[in-house]
């Protein structure tokens, strides 16, 4: 069955609607965007995470020194690099990694090849922000991926409309989820339940 991740959580509601609708993992955003949160309030947070659901912390070329003490207040099950980020950096720091990749052709894809991580995140380009565009990339260009398909998570533009159809096609071990499940631009329980049940029950 498909991990699914819910990103950019910002309150307790929302967590605790991931949490019981069967996320696999939630995203906390620690990088310039509408749905960044303070060190502080993603660690009363993580207080409602149980700890078979993993918790991401989302960075954008941040140093190293600051993922790591946010990675150990929090506390982080993994780090979602989603900049520039080397992979020297990534392996300097030594944490669980999630390495995001803006796919525009098939050469970004050949590029995540060359990093040594836990998961591999193909979003469509970023807008104003690094990811959250809302927009799909073509899925197509993952058939030919040289990458296992248990390291892939898909991202960019998922909804409760295309996410079964995205996972019968491409088969990853994850989707991931953040302007899918918003309304006016905040996230929506009900559309969190909803993502994660057809997601969950996508036939392979």
């Amino acid at each position: 069955m498909t991990m699914v991740k819910i990103c950019g959580l910002k309150t307790v509601e929302h967590v605790e609607t991931a949490v019981l609708a069967g996320a696999d993992f939630v995203g906390f955003v620690f990088a310039p965007s509408k749905r960044r949160i303070s060190v502080e309030e993603a660690t009363q947070l993580a207080k409602h995470v149980p700890a078979h659901i993993k918790k991401v912390g989302v960075f954008v070329n941040e140093d190293a020194t600051t993922i790591q003490a946010i990675a150990e207040a929090v506390p982080l099950d993994y780090i979602q690099y989603h900049g520039d980020e080397t992979n020297d950096f990534i392996q300097q720091i030594g944490l669980p990694a999630l390495k995001a990749f803006s796919v525009r052709n098939a050469n970004d894809i050949k590029n995540a090849a060359t990093f040594d991580v836990d998961y591999y995140l193909f979003d469509a380009p970023g807008t104003d922000f690094r990811g959250g565009s809302g927009h799909t990339f073509d899925w197509a260009l993952l058939e030919k991926a040289n990458i296992s398909q248990e390291k892939v998570i898909v991202a960019g533009g998922l909804t409760i409309d295309n996410v079964a159809n995205a996972i019968q096609l491409i088969s990853p071990a994850a989707v991931d989820v953040s302007s899918g499940v918003e309304k006016n631009g905040i996230k929506d329980s009900a559309l969190i339940q909803a993502f994660i049940r057809n997601a969950k029950g996508a036939i392979i």
